[in-house]
């Protein structure tokens, strides 16, 4: 049961990348949709990691990640200015701090839960 569990968060995982991606490619979709989709593909992903704890775990793991990263957008040394200036380094540390990121990723970490919960239909922990 594990094993297909991990396979449905893995497809969710997939699913939100691409529709992250698409989000970046099209001028009428706002930049902060890209944002929610982070956050949202980061709490699928503490969920596969993390599958038999309870929701408030994978919740707060979810937001201290994102929160980390946005916040290690204000460490501005050389080295890790380079990394951020490649395809993965924007995509997994961002450019520059905002604050309002911090709403996107409150956001996209709640419709993760969500989706869980209207489509996987589980009763997890609390």
């Amino acid at each position: 049961m594990k094993f297909k569990n991990r396979i449905t968060y893995f497809i969710l995982i997939i699913i939100t990348i691409v529709l992250g991606l698409l989000s970046r490619h099209f001028a009428i979709i706002p930049l902060f949709i890209g944002d929610i989709l982070w956050a949202t593909m980061v709490y699928f992903i503490m969920w596969f990691l993390f599958i038999n704890k309870p929701i408030k775990f994978n919740v707060i793991a979810a937001l201290i990640f994102c929160f980390a990263i946005e916040f290690s957008q204000l460490y501005k040394a050389p080295w890790i200015n380079e990394l951020r200036h490649t395809l993965f380094g924007r995509l997994v540390l961002g450019d520059g701090f905002l604050w309002s990121d911090l709403l996107c990723y409150v956001i996209g970490v709640g419709m993760g839960v969500g989706v869980e919960k209207a489509i996987l239909k589980r009763n997890r922990p609390q």
